[in-house]
């Protein structure tokens, strides 16, 4: 190789490297600041709304009525998926990922704004859906997304690393909302937080707009989705057409049903233990509301290193065991999840939370790079929204309002939130076991 193509070589392989990191950061603090705003909502979704926008309901019904606005955010993410998935797929992950960042900025700015039920009437808990909804259509096109925007971009020995950055976002929105929510509570009083503290984390929205658009319009194209239309090009404008593969989602339902039901657990117990916990802890201990907070932040401190450490894990020794392994935790500590946690005790919480959150998110890391590589290009973004989306839809949605409806009929007792749990693992447990191992898949080749 003469010089002149080795630095030519050198100097695109360092423009790579750089977009790389560009997508990565990009990706990674884009996403952790949409995911501030829907787990926001979630939180206070279990503290304040019931009281602020459903007031003529009784205790139970408002909380019932309210974690039910906080799925509908779940039912909305599907829609968001398949067409925010089709746009990336035909025009680009770039762009579709600049119009997810606008319209979850603005729908969270609203709920901020938002006059209570004894200002505005019904019209709150309408609007309020409302705006929920459109929060959910945007973060349905947004998390894969974000995650394919940075595979696509990632070298493939590291795939499982860099994914796991995106999906850091998670918890880490978890700490900064619960950090953000525990630090206003413990500064004011009860009435104070429900009068303005709950808004003021949606009201920062507008730092998600300027900050999001701004690092995401600074990061090129995908190499897979740039080659992609290269090859539509040529063969549009080439005399005689070669035989050339043809792929639609009727292709990749098996995998897309497998892939949901895989994710039927992190989807739905990543709320139980963030979400739900939080109304359970305060019907069932002492503990106030800003030392529940805390409990969640420390946890979810936990879950970041453990997102990382699953992403690694599967770079090293496939996408298969670490997920295998986690499963196996994660079916042991639903068994007494509720029965810790129920006891009051600070550290017992922490754990509990810890080990399962935990066990969650080492899954979370490993998603990106295991949900891309079942897709080739020309559908790897309606694909893996389906999937991902899909699992919220049918399980993560209803789970806050099925748990919070099962600890209402149950008198008392865990076992029935304990069933639910334990259910939900076995499923996951068996559709991962039915499925290959994706390491070293070229998201490049059109496969």
């Amino acid at each position: 190789m003469s010089n002149l193509a080795r630095v030519s070589a050198t100097g695109e392989a360092d423009h790579h490297k750089g977009e790389a990191r560009k997508a990565i950061v990009g990706s990674s603090l884009g996403s952790a600041l949409e995911w501030v705003d829907f787990t926001a909502y979630g939180a206070v979704s279990a503290t304040v709304f019931p009281k602020l926008f459903f007031p003529t309901l009784d205790p139970s019904s408002a909380i019932l009525a309210s974690f039910a606005t906080f799925g509908v955010g779940f039912f909305a993410r599907p829609a968001g998926g398949i067409i925010f998935g089709l746009l990336g797929d035909r025009i680009g992950r770039k762009k579709v990922l600049l119009a997810t960042f606008m319209l979850m900025g603005i729908s969270s700015l609203l709920i901020g704004l938002m006059p209570p039920y004894g200002v505005i009437g019904f019209w709150a808990p309408l609007l309020i859906v409302l705006l929920r909804f459109m929060q959910g259509f945007a973060l349905g096109g947004e998390a894969t997304g974000a995650q394919l925007f940075t595979m696509e971009h990632s070298p493939p020995e590291k795939r499982g690393l860099f994914g796991s950055f995106i999906n850091v976002a998670a918890p880490v929105s978890q700490v900064f909302a619960n950090g953000m929510l525990f630090a206003i509570a413990a500064l004011m009083s009860d009435q104070q937080f429900e009068d303005f503290g709950w808004r003021i984390p949606f009201l920062l929205s507008i730092a998600l707009i300027v900050v999001g658009a701004y690092l995401r319009y600074n990061v090129g194209e995908t190499p897979a989705f740039e080659a992609m239309m290269e090859k539509k090009e040529a063969l549009a404008s080439a005399t005689t057409l070669p035989d050339a593969p043809k792929h639609g989602l009727k292709d990749h339902v098996r995998t897309i049903i497998r892939l949901i039901l895989f994710w039927a657990t992190p989807a739905s117990c990543f709320w139980i233990v963030n979400i739900y916990s939080i109304s359970f802890l305060e019907a069932q201990t002492d503990l106030t509301r800003d030392t529940i907070f805390g409990c969640i932040m420390v946890a979810n401190t936990v879950s970041i290193l453990t997102t990382v450490l699953g992403g690694a894990a599967s770079d090293r020794f496939g996408r298969k065991p670490p997920l295998l392994a986690t499963s196996l935790i994660m079916l042991v500590i639903s068994i007494f999840y509720f029965d810790l946690i129920a006891t009051g005790n600070i550290a017992l919480i922490i754990l509990a939370m810890a080990t399962f959150g935990g066990s969650i998110q080492a899954q979370s890391g490993i998603l990106p790079a295991y949900f891309a590589e079942q897709f080739p290009t020309s559908v790897r973004y309606t694909g893996s929204a389906l999937s991902y989306t899909g699992a919220n839809l049918i399980f993560a949605g209803p789970t806050p309002f099925v748990a919070a409806w099962i600890a209402e009929k149950s008198g008392g007792s865990t076992l029935g939130l304990t069933a639910l749990c334990v259910t939900l693992v076995i499923v996951s447990l068996v559709a991962l076991l039915l499925s290959p191992e994706t390491r070293g898949t070229d998201l490049d080749a059109d496969i």
